[in-house]
């Protein structure tokens, strides 16, 4: 029989996510939905940043995947290119819980993207355009005059640009943590043999 009961049970880890997330953002102070993005550049050395997750996909079949957005030149969408894979951390200290996922991962270029991207504001938009991410730059100067110019030729509905899109990371793992008195937390594994969980999950409890 199983113990996961609380705020651990469900048999859908993206829908189980999603209400993890809803109670974080009347909790948390600031970006609820930021996560700490890992990758690995081409010698195997780790990179991680902070990006905003946009979207938890949930297919109703207890498959799913996790969205970010970015810049398809940039450091992190490079070195996910190169490997296929990426993990990310969701952690709120208001709740004391976290979620870790690992996973492969695939571009959202199509008209998913460009809703989103119209969603953003128009200086959001503009700065998409002009920012060359991860890429030496001269100086601030030079970056508010490229988005002078970007701003004269592209108006004021610019489109999304063909080098920014999303990333939709379907995961293998997903781990639900929750902090326990005494340090004895409470941790569910789970996973499955098809990338986003198509194939059903095995669900594992861990040792704190």
């Amino acid at each position: 029989m199983s113990d996961r009961t609380g705020p651990f049970a469900g048999d859908d880890p993206f829908k189980l996510a999603r209400a993890w997330l809803r109670e974080a953002e009347a909790t948390e102070p600031n970006d609820p939905t930021a996560i700490a993005l890992a990758t690995v550049d081409a010698d195997g050395l780790p990179n991680a940043r902070m990006v905003l997750l946009k979207e938890i996909e949930a297919y109703g079949d207890a498959s799913g995947a996790f969205v970010f957005y970015t810049n398809y030149e940039s450091a992190k969408a490079r070195e996910i290119e190169a490997t296929g894979k990426a993990a990310f951390v969701l952690h709120w200290k208001s709740l004391r819980r976290q979620i870790r996922v690992r996973g492969m991962t695939e571009k959202e270029e199509g008209e998913q993207a460009d809703a989103y991207f119209a969603t953003r504001s128009l200086k959001s938009r503009l700065g998409a355009w002009a920012s060359a991410q991860s890429r030496p730059l001269a100086s601030r100067t030079a970056l508010m005059a490229e988005v002078a110019r970007i701003t004269a030729t592209k108006g004021t509905n610019p489109p999304r640009p063909p080098f920014w899109g999303g990333i939709r990371i379907r995961p293998v793992e997903i781990e639900f943590w929750a902090d326990g008195a005494y340090r004895l937390h409470d941790r569910f594994r789970w996973t499955t043999r098809a990338p986003g969980g198509a194939g059903g999950w095995d669900v594992l409890r861990l040792s704190p």
